[in-house]
C-alpha cells in the first residue's frame, strides 16, 4: 500500500514539473525550407512574423495552398499549391478572402487599371509584412510614388474624422464592459460598420468617399444613442444609490439621537 501511494506521489510530482504543451502550431514546411533561404527565396520568412496575418494564425498555405506538413507534397498542385500569382491576379488571389474589399477595387481608378499596371494590394499593403489596415496608409510619401497626393489627401481628409468616432465609440464599449454591461450585440454592430468603412478606402473617388463617410456617420451616431442610455441608467442607478446611502445615514444619526434621548431619560428617573 505504502509502494503504491510512493508511486502516485512521484507521478504527481513528474506532472508538476513536466512543461506544459505549448498550443502554438507547429512550424510548416514551407517556413522550414524558405527560412534557409538566400535573398528573395527566404524574405518571405523573415517578413511575415508580426504581420496581421501571422498575429491571427494565417500561414503560407492559407494563401499559397499546398500541403504545409509534407516536404514531398508542398508545392504539389494535386495538394491545391498555386503558388504566387502574376500582377494583374493579386487583387483575385486577395479577393478570396476580402470579397468586400475585392468588388470596391475593381470598380476603382486602380482596380480599372490594374492590367496596365494600376496599384494593386501588395504595392499599399505590401505581400508578406501585411499590417492591419489604417489611414496611415494614405500618405504622400508612398501615394506619391505613382500619381499626385491631393486627391488622396482629400480622402484621407473625409475619412479621418469617421476614424477618429470609431476609435471613440470602441473606448466607450470597453468602458461600459467593465462596468458589467454586454456589449456583444454592440461590438458586432461596430465591427461590421468598421468593415464598411475600410471597404470605403479603395474606392478612391473623393465623391464616394464623402457620400460614405456620412451615411457611417449615421449609423454611428445611432450606435452612441444606445452607448448614451446605457450612461444615463448607471446615472440614474448612482443617484438612487446615493439617495438610499444618505437615507441609511440619517436613519442611523436618528437612531442615536433616539436612543440618546432615552438613556437621558432613564437617568433622569
Amino acid at each position: 500500500m505504502t509502494g503504491r501511494i510512493l508511486i502516485l506521489v512521484v507521478a504527481a510530482g513528474l506532472l508538476a514539473v513536466a512543461p506544459a504543451r505549448s498550443e502554438v502550431p507547429a512550424e510548416t514546411v514551407c517556413i522550414q525550407c524558405h527560412g534557409g533561404q538566400p535573398g528573395q527565396l527566404g524574405a518571405p520568412v523573415k517578413d511575415w512574423p508580426g504581420s496581421v496575418h501571422q498575429r491571427n494564425g494565417i500561414s503560407c498555405h492559407d494563401c499559397h495552398g499546398g500541403d504545409p506538413t509534407d516536404f514531398a507534397n508542398a508545392m504539389s498542385p494535386e495538394r491545391g499549391f498555386i503558388g504566387a500569382p502574376a500582377y494583374e491576379q493579386v487583387p483575385e488571389f486577395c479577393g478570396r478572402c476580402h470579397v468586400g474589399v475585392l468588388a470596391d477595387y475593381q470598380e476603382s481608378a486602380h482596380g480599372r487599371k490594374v492590367a496596365a499596371g494600376g496599384a494593386q494590394c501588395v504595392i499599399c499593403h505590401g505581400s508578406h509584412a501585411v499590417q492591419e489596415a489604417s489611414l496611415d496608409l494614405i500618405n504622400e510619401r508612398d501615394c506619391s510614388r505613382c500619381h499626385e497626393y491631393g486627391r488622396a489627401a482629400e480622402i484621407k481628409t473625409a475619412l479621418t474624422e469617421t476614424d477618429a468616432r470609431f476609435a471613440t465609440v470602441s473606448s466607450q464599449f470597453e468602458r461600459l464592459k467593465r462596468l458589467g454591461v454586454n456589449t456583444e450585440s454592440l461590438n458586432g454592430k461596430l465591427f461590421d460598420l468598421r468593415n464598411r468603412f475600410h471597404r470605403v478606402f479603395h474606392s478612391v473617388e473623393v465623391e464616394k468617399v464623402r457620400a460614405e463617410t456620412g451615411g457611417v456617420q449615421a449609423e454611428l451616431a445611432e450606435i452612441q444613442v444606445q452607448v448614451d442610455q446605457f450612461d444615463r441608467q448607471f446615472a440614474q442607478r448612482r443617484l438612487w444609490g446615493g439617495a438610499a446611502v444618505g437615507l441609511l445615514l440619517l436613519l442611523g444619526v436618528v437612531l442615536v439621537q433616539v436612543r440618546h434621548t432615552y438613556a437621558e431619560e432613564e437617568r433622569g428617573e
